[in-house]
């Protein structure tokens, strides 16, 4: 029973950290696309993309923190690995793949995938500012 709710615990914090993870991506994202798409998204599903992508990049970033055995502070040397290098290209394709699969144009059509792109490139450049800022401190 313990080991159970130890679970529960651990998926009800993962989903509570990626919904928090997402707000800033999904701002981000929603400008841009809205300046790429030239015509407005739906926040809502710009949103719902990047929790999904989001909570994926939780999962695999923790699996790469495992594989190179880096999972307490400091955390730099992370940046540095390799598995970590490819934890971040596949969190950007998952990425590409969320928003262009389920984020709209208020005219029913998909947006381009170069659109998706280039969120996820400025996305990306954003957060991992913000991360290499904070680990440097």
């Amino acid at each position: 029973m313990t080991g159970f709710l130890a679970l529960l615990s651990s998926l009800i914090w993962w989903v509570l950290f990626g919904s928090i993870g997402a707000v800033l991506p999904s701002l981000i994202a929603w400008i841009v696309l809205r300046w790429s798409e030239g015509a407005p998204v739906v926040f809502n599903r710009t949103y719902l993309a990047c929790l999904i992508w989001s909570l994926l990049t939780l999962l695999i970033g923790a699996m790469a923190a495992a594989h190179a055995g880096i999972t307490r502070p400091p955390l730099g040397p992370l940046l540095a690995s390799g598995a970590f290098r490819v934890a971040l290209v596949l969190s950007m394709l998952i990425g590409v793949a969320a928003l262009w699969r389920l984020i709209p144009r208020v005219d029913a059509r998909r947006i381009r995938i170069g659109s998706a792109c280039v969120a996820v490139g400025v996305v990306m450049a954003v957060v991992f500012g913000i991360a290499t800022t904070l680990i440097s401190t």
